[in-house]
């Protein structure tokens, strides 16, 4: 039997995203604070700047936490899964 890589399209399906919406969500926010910080930078804004670097910290922090912790529960509902069906 041949074992198949999955395609990239595969990898980024429509299941994916529903079962844990929160990850898009905080990484749009970490884009968006990390943007709206080099932008104050740029303007000379030091203190505004320092801020959202933090906040864009707490922001990534979080979403990895998420996806750590959704990685940990999908995985326990499979295994849950495979020892009930057997």
């Amino acid at each position: 039997m041949e074992a198949t890589k999955p395609e990239l399209w595969e990898l980024a399906d429509e299941k994916k995203r529903v079962k844990n919406p929160l990850v898009p969500i905080g990484a749009l926010l970490t884009a968006g604070v990390l943007t709206a910080g080099l932008i104050s930078f740029r303007n000379g804004n030091s203190q505004l700047g320092q801020k959202l670097m933090r906040a864009r910290v707490v922001f990534q922090g979080a979403t990895v936490a998420v996806m750590v912790g959704s990685a940990a529960f999908y995985g326990e509902q499979i295994n849950w899964f495979k020892k009930k069906s057997d």
